[in-house]
């Protein structure tokens, strides 16, 4: 007896499109937050590098901080220039040139410097730059460091699983954390919150997305639901979520009190 074979029918094809597309549209969400997470993890695993590159240098050092040239009106470490128009790496105290070029030497790695939960955040804001120059640049340029230790004795330093080195921030530089009107620090500023420079009515208030950026849960322009990495004195890593300076000290960033 001849077999003859039966093709799908219509229907039937519709049927199984549609499963796979619901199987989509179940799978897809998982995958996004796998990558996502992924992501956020490479980031803390560079930030983890970068503190062991960072206590390297203050053994050799005698412990003390390098000149982060903590002026606000100085452009010296305040940037996200490795390198001049000739490819040859910068001076650590050239105009525009980022902090990561002082721990070089210990790091070895630029790519250490970047952050893969910024490529999206660096791709949007392409044509606005912080400062200016090609938005690859933030690709090996993605944390901040902290200015208030610039030249600081850490052997003077109490609790150094307390006091912040660096962190996730748009802004390779930051020290004016208790300024009202352009505080840049996670901390409350003296009007009682914090990173005022970047929240509404302040000066960079559109790269505010920039800061609180892992595991962004909300699209609103001065809320993202997300959180940060930081990096501590003794090496070791947290996330802080997303604060307007609740609980946040203000020795952790100026753990010898001399800013007001």
């Amino acid at each position: 007896m001849a077999r003859h074979s039966r093709a799908f029918t219509l229907i039937e094809l519709l049927v199984v499109i549609a499963i796979i597309a619901l199987l989509m549209a179940i799978l897809m969400p998982a995958l996004s937050r796998a990558k996502e997470q992924a992501r956020d993890t490479a980031c803390r695993g560079n930030v983890k590098s970068i503190g062991v590159g960072v206590l390297m240098y203050l053994q050799d050092s005698d412990f003390v901080m390098p000149e982060l040239h903590a002026d606000p009106a100085s452009n010296r470490v305040n940037g996200h220039l490795w390198e001049d128009a000739a490819g040859n790496m910068l001076p650590w105290d050239a105009d525009r040139s980022y902090w990561g070029i002082i721990f070089f030497n210990q790091v070895k790695e630029r790519k250490v410097f970047g952050c893969p939960a910024f490529r999206s955040y660096g791709e949007m804001i392409a044509k606005d730059m912080l400062y200016g120059g090609d938005p690859k640049l933030i690709f090996t340029s993605a944390y901040g460091i902290n200015g208030w230790l610039t030249n600081e004795n850490t052997v003077r330093m109490p609790r150094h699983a307390e006091v912040v080195v660096a962190h996730d921030h748009v802004e390779p530089r930051f020290e004016n954390g208790n300024a009202a009107g352009n505080s840049d620090g996670i901390f409350p500023s003296s009007n009682g919150i914090n990173l005022t420079h970047y929240r509404q009515g302040g000066g960079r208030a559109r790269w505010y997305r920039g800061i609180f950026r892992h595991n962004m849960r909300r699209p609103g322009e001065f809320e993202t639901g997300g959180s940060m990495n930081v990096l501590w004195l003794d090496g070791h890593t947290t996330s802080i979520q997303e604060t307007t300076g609740n609980g946040v000290l203000k020795r952790w960033f100026d753990p010898l009190n001399k800013h007001p």
